[in-house]
């Protein structure tokens, strides 16, 4: 018989156990649960259609309809799963609320010699569960600076150093400004974007530190989930403060490969921020291939817009730390060495 698991005894095994997940394709594309692979149990038009004879001729009628559709699938489904199992051949699998559709491709499963298990209360449960984790209490620290301060890539060093980094912006495929898009990959949707977050989140070590880049909500059509967003606000702030000439030298190394066209159409898209004038002269060092002017006028609306954002947060939060050159290595040592000589114990 297959065995149905909680939400808390279930997301563990999806490190080790192949997971199946058994929505249509077109639920498994909205978002799912990482690693997941989707073996429907109908396509989009059958679940269309099961649907609307659950409505109109009720459940009876409806699975007549399911069974028509799934039969001549069943010895399919049976060889994608195989293809996916150990030699111990335990499987997971979950449709939208643990119902009839993995209760199904379950009793297939069995029949076949697996061994599987079930979510209870299905992809349902999964997201109402991950959102409640980023609401606990963790030893936070957030690294703040101006734009171009290579914040990300100190992380990526800490990260390197053994520190445990939520790399917000690698996760929504966005670096937060205007130009963040550049040079990514497509974004996720928003609900697989908080998948996403949540699959790194919950293999964290509470008790250590967890270190993130200091965000505005929005990054892209990606928008972090306002628990860990209150986190973040609320959490001690390391502010890395480097000379303007080390930011602009990192900017025109990040974007001064794309095309001029393209970075264009970017400032238009800030020209009522950065002010008119300025647009402007962006614009016409763009086209003189002056990068280093490009990126010293957009700093000029990105670094009022980072100290009003910091503003907000309550002083006594936020230490600041001057470096004098852009060495991601060196400066990870520095930071690690002030969040443990001063904030260690202020996130209680």
């Amino acid at each position: 018989m297959p065995t149905k698991l909680s939400i808390e005894e279930f997301l563990p095994l999806t490190d080790t156990l192949p997971l199946v997940d058994v929505r249509s394709p077109a639920e498994y594309a909205k978002a799912h649960i990482p690693g997941a692979v989707n073996i429907p149990l109908f396509d989009n038009e059958e679940r269309k259609q099961v649907g609307i004879r659950y409505k109109q001729g009720g459940k009876e009628n409806a699975v007549l309809l399911g069974l028509e559709y799934v039969g001549p699938k069943m010895a399919d489904f049976v060889k994608q799963a195989k293809k996916l199992v150990k030699k111990d051949k335990k499987i997971l699998l979950h449709c939208w609320r643990g119902g009839m559709r993995s209760g199904s491709m379950a009793w297939l499963f069995e029949t076949a010699g697996l061994k599987t298990f079930t979510l209870d209360g299905g992809y349902k449960a999964y997201r109402g569960y991950i959102r409640k984790q980023f609401s606990k209490p963790v030893n936070m620290v957030v690294l703040g600076g101006y734009t171009g301060s290579g914040k990300t890539a100190i992380l990526q060093e800490l990260e390197k150093q053994g520190e445990q980094f939520l790399d917000i912006e690698g996760i929504a495929h966005h670096k937060g400004s205007v130009f963040g898009p550049l040079g990514q990959e497509p974004q996720p949707s928003n609900e697989q974007f908080e998948n996403n977050l949540a699959d790194i989140w919950r293999k964290f070590d509470p008790a250590q530190a967890i270190w993130v880049e200091d965000e505005s909500r929005q990054l892209g059509t990606c928008s972090i989930p306002d628990p860990l967003f209150v986190q973040i606000r609320k959490s001690p702030v390391i502010k890395v403060i480097i000379p303007k000439s080390e930011r602009i030298k990192r900017l025109v190394k990040e974007y001064g490969d794309f095309e001029t066209e393209l970075l264009t159409r970017q400032v238009e898209k800030i020209r009522e921020r950065l002010g008119g004038q300025f647009a402007n002269e962006a614009i016409e060092a763009l086209n003189q291939g002056k990068m280093d002017k490009v990126a010293d006028l957009t700093l000029r609306y990105y670094d009022k817009a980072y100290e009003f954002g910091v503003s907000k947060r309550n002083p006594e939060t936020v230490t600041k730390l001057e470096l004098k050159k852009d060495d991601p290595a060196e400066n990870a040592k520095a930071v690690r060495a002030l969040a443990k000589n001063r904030l260690k114990g202020q996130n209680g």
